[in-house]
């Protein structure tokens, strides 16, 4: 029913959910999809959505304007929440600490999707166990030009990898160009132990596949499929099954059984054809919590790697510097950056990339614009440009994210390559931010 200022007041499970501005068009370029619809998709699949969030604290990231509008980041629980839903107090990386949302049913699933959620983020743990993970999480990200088949071809790596371990991968499309391989632990291990692994998973993919893979951390050393090992790092989060993510198709995140990865094709699975695939074969996920396994062969994997002389991994930019890291500065910026490891690394000679950065936009699409604008200016520079050459980086502020782009010089000779010029546009929104900090550190 609906009430005077045009809400929709939805009856679920005993409890009622206020939908404001029900018609509010969340999607309106390729498919037109309101608010009400997007709520009425996420009641559809509830089973499996709920699979993946219920009891664990869950980062609300917000699309207030829409999916063609910019997101915000909001960890913290709003002050006006029901009564009835949960929330559990999380600390973090920075040393700082939140009161998060914890959703456990359907009328909690709708209530965030009204606060615009047009994804899900859940962090790694339950709220019984806040430092212990209890899901190891292989995020597969392609690279510019990277074909799904490669894609495909990593992840079915990562399953046979996985099943040598003794853990079991459940596979779904991340809904846009990569796959998600997740696998259920047992709650024995930190987010530091968890992140290891995955490191050691990530590096032995890339030893398997090295054409396809990379376990680099730099975009400008980049290629193929990368493995997000960080994506285990505490305070990461990643969209969750049947997650609608904000692209022009509304397509969605979609847990797979292993034998429809090889010919599965991501565009196919939208807001429009998952509840009926839903409906018709259930959740190929719903078994995911009955097969918890051990990470101590993924983390022997680790220590023989270690000995080899692999040290740790860069970790995220805002976590602080950990032990047995290497320097944390990009190859392309790093005069010499040698390892801190208490076992030396193998001597290799690192190539530092000539990169520009070309623009900087919390607006991705004016972003985009100042690219083609650079390159009409340098015609012959672009036309040398490899399609990988150009990274587009999505960068996570302290609660919003914005765009970076910056190409790769490394195709083109070197009396021909443009000077670095002031972006266009330069709109850092961290910049003020990292400016105070550096000059606290001064002090």
């Amino acid at each position: 029913m609906k009430n005077d200022d045009s809400a929709e007041i939805l009856s679920i499970e005993g409890r009622d959910v206020r939908v404001t501005h029900p018609d509010k068009q969340y999607f309106s370029q390729q498919i037109k999809l309101s608010k009400l619809d997007l709520v009425r998709y996420y009641l559809s699949i509830a089973p499996g959505a709920l699979a993946g969030i219920r009891d664990r604290p869950i980062v609300l990231k917000r699309f207030v304007d829409g999916a063609e509008g910019q997101p915000f980041y909001q960890k913290r629980a709003p002050e006006n929440h029901p009564a009835w839903l949960r929330t559990v107090i999380l600390s973090f990386p920075s040393g700082r600490k939140a009161e998060e949302i914890v959703v456990d049913d359907a009328a909690g699933l709708a209530w965030i999707v009204n606060l615009g959620c047009i994804e899900l983020h859940p962090h790694a743990v339950r709220s019984n166990n806040l430092d212990h993970p209890d899901e190891l999480r292989v995020d597969l990200d392609p690279g510019p030009g990277v074909s799904w088949n490669d894609v495909r071809t990593v992840a079915l790596e990562v399953k046979s990898l996985l099943e040598e371990m003794g853990l079991r991968g459940w596979p779904k499309t991340s809904g846009s160009r990569g796959v998600h391989v997740n696998a259920r632990i047992q709650q024995r291990w930190t987010f530091v132990e968890v992140r290891r692994a995955a490191l050691a998973l990530s590096r032995e993919v890339e030893r398997r596949v090295p054409a396809l893979a990379s376990s680099k951390w730099w975009k400008e050393e980049r290629h193929g499929v990368f493995l997000d090992y960080n994506q285990n790092a505490k305070d990461r989060t990643t969209c969750s099954a049947y997650s609608v993510r904000p692209l022009p198709d509304a397509r969605v995140s979609t847990p797979l059984h292993w034998d429809e990865v090889p010919d599965c094709d991501p565009a196919d699975f939208t807001v429009l054809t998952v509840p009926k695939r839903f409906a018709k074969v259930g959740d190929p996920h719903a078994n995911m919590d009955l097969h918890a396994g051990s990470l101590e062969k993924l983390l022997e994997l680790a220590a023989k790697d270690e000995a080899a002389g692999l040290g740790d991994a860069p970790w995220p930019p805002h976590f602080r510097k950990m032990e047995g890291e290497a320097t944390r500065v990009a190859p392309s910026r790093a005069r010499s950056a040698p390892s801190v490891s208490k076992k030396p690394a193998p001597k290799t000679r690192r190539s530092k990339m000539p990169l520009l950065v070309i623009a900087n936009s919390p607006n991705k699409k004016e972003a985009m614009t100042g690219l083609e604008r650079w390159k009409r200016k340098y015609p012959d520079v672009a036309g040398l440009l490899a399609v990988d050459d150009v990274l587009v980086d999505s960068m996570r502020g302290r609660s919003s994210t914005w765009t970076r782009i910056r190409v790769n010089l490394r195709n083109v000779p070197e009396a021909i390559r443009p000077p670095q010029e002031t972006p266009d546009p330069d709109d850092d929104p961290t910049r003020e931010w990292r400016q105070w900090r550096d000059s606290k550190k001064e002090r």
